[in-house]
């Protein structure tokens, strides 16, 4: 049985936030979140929140099936969204990735909290999991080292629309999670 296998890729989890899989009828609540410019500005798909560009986004999301959508259980509100995915990863890894919180979540410990929780249910099964990062992408990169992440030797382009993109690779192992910043993190 591979790793793969052993990874429930669309879990529920609770703790300081709530995630669950994303489905068809989250549309319209999660572009909501994505219909915001702001949260896309630096990023290298910097029109996602346009709706054409979100529905790719979110068609692609429902096809990975390891789409997960993130409430905020105080209020009930569907804040953003990320996701597991196997396509770009060596053995024994994960990718967590295609994440954004609405704006009003930024600047606190909202991202390390839903990524903590993704980690912890991750290196259950998995012994590395990774972050592929725009390379231009600062925001995004100073939100991975905050939490722990290493940046690797890896690196890797994407096609994002008409343009081939620069990522770099993040990693954060078990050892990593247990000694790092999120460790803890994320639960209620």
């Amino acid at each position: 049985m591979g790793i793969s296998t052993l990874l429930d890729r669309q879990p529920r989890l609770h703790g300081r936030f709530d995630l669950r899989p994303l489905c068809a009828d989250d549309l319209d609540a999660l572009f909501a979140v994505a219909a915001d410019p702001a949260i896309w500005a630096g990023h290298p798909a910097s029109d996602r929140w346009q709706a054409p560009v979100f529905r790719r986004f979110f068609d692609d999301a429902l096809a990975s099936g390891g789409a997960l959508v993130v409430f905020d259980p105080l209020t009930g509100a569907m804040i953003g969204s990320s996701r597991y995915d196997f396509t770009r990863v060596e053995a024994g890894e994960v990718e967590i990735g295609w994440s954004f919180l609405a704006r009003s979540y930024w600047g606190g410990s909202a991202n390390a909290a839903v990524k903590a929780m993704m980690l912890r249910h991750a290196l259950g099964a998995v012994e590395r999991v990774i972050f592929i990062v725009g390379e231009g992408n600062i925001r995004s990169r100073r939100a991975m080292e905050k939490i722990g992440g290493v940046l690797s030797d890896r690196s890797l382009d994407v096609q994002l629309g008409p343009d081939i993109v620069r990522h770099v690779v993040f990693v954060i192992d078990r050892a990593g999670f247990a000694a790092g910043p999120l460790h803890g993190v994320g639960e209620r």
